[in-house]
């Protein structure tokens, strides 16, 4: 897949293609319908098919102070829609100048004399341009005058997931953020991820003899709430089955919130300066302060068990079900 950062990355013989248009933070399952609908239709026509998204976060710009918990980050997002079968991601510089862009300025400035859009393809909530004036009405009157079709993919899906609201990337953050994991992965199809480099820690994991990865997250990471979770760590190619903490440390007073993934009967890995991912399955137990060091070891020791558990219950389930359950 191409990666383009800017309208000036795009090569200059660049033909007709398949677009849509959109944050996609998170990639989840209603992102996959219109992504995949995009790549369809690009086959269909025999050209390329294109994501545009931007970075910042537009909410950044427009309204500072007010950037969301991100999801994926873009180098994720675009893993994701490499694997959906996209031919090409441009990320669009988010600026002050680029958010006054009228509607019209934006269709004929990206879609129109850069991407060449053959089709569009939007969910039915798309709104683009100065004060986010441009909707798919819009888009569609303009694409008669500069001889692009637009076909609205409906990306509500539902689930149980949220008492069954339409699947979005605002509900996935609440889910993650209110420690509902196995939730936000049924609305992104695959478990949620926080990814960030090792860094020094006060290594007490290893005295008491669980060490823990300490991961430093990306800026605005959408974490989920304090706690202990079964998941995995990834390291390179290597996942690798973890117990997760994620909180203050109130057994040891502490007060910086901290991402700890303990590589489960992994001895002697040295981690320090990598690039990690952490992927959260389920809900173990809520962050507690102890009586004793013992009875924290004692409860330690049952989460590294119960998480054993959940994780090879998980694995079992996929290894039944195919490469679609993962």
């Amino acid at each position: 897949m191409q990666r383009w950062r800017g309208l000036e990355d795009i090569p200059q013989d660049w033909g007709r293609s398949v677009v849509t248009i959109g944050s996609y933070d998170g990639v989840h399952r209603g992102h996959q319908l219109i992504i995949g609908r995009a790549v369809e239709r690009a086959r269909e026509l025999g050209v390329p098919s294109v994501v545009v998204t931007f970075d910042p976060h537009p909410s950044e710009v427009v309204r500072p102070g007010s950037h969301p918990p991100l999801l994926a980050p873009h180098h994720r997002r675009a893993e994701l829609m490499a694997e959906l079968g996209v031919d090409a991601l441009l990320i669009l510089p988010f600026t002050q100048e680029f958010s006054k862009l009228s509607p019209a300025d934006f269709i004929v400035k990206v879609l129109v004399d850069k991407l060449h859009a053959r089709a569009v393809i939007e969910g039915p909530n798309f709104r683009f341009g100065h004060r986010a004036a441009g909707n798919v009405a819009f888009l569609s009157e303009l694409g008669q005058t500069y001889d692009y079709e637009v076909e609205v993919v409906d990306l509500y899906v539902r689930g149980e997931a949220g008492g069954g609201e339409p699947f979005s990337s605002t509900l996935t953050r609440r889910l993650v953020a209110e420690g509902d994991v196995e939730g936000a992965a049924e609305i992104l199809g695959r478990p949620h991820r926080v990814e960030g480099v090792v860094v020094r820690g006060a290594q007490r994991g290893r005295e008491l003899g669980y060490p823990t990865a300490n991961v430093e997250t990306l800026p605005h990471t959408a974490i989920p709430a304090d706690g202990v979770y079964a998941g995995w760590l990834t390291v390179a190619d290597e996942r690798m089955p973890a117990a997760i903490s994620v909180g203050t440390n109130p057994q040891f007073d502490g007060t910086e919130r901290t991402v700890e993934a303990y590589a489960i009967d992994r001895v002697g890995l040295d981690l320090y300066g990598l690039h990690v991912a952490v992927d959260f399955l389920a809900y173990v137990r809520g962050q507690e302060k102890f009586d004793s060091i013992e009875a924290l070891l004692e409860a330690i020791g049952a989460d590294v068990k119960r998480s054993s558990e959940l994780i090879e219950a998980y694995e079992v389930r996929a290894r039944a079900e195919g490469p679609a359950a993962r």
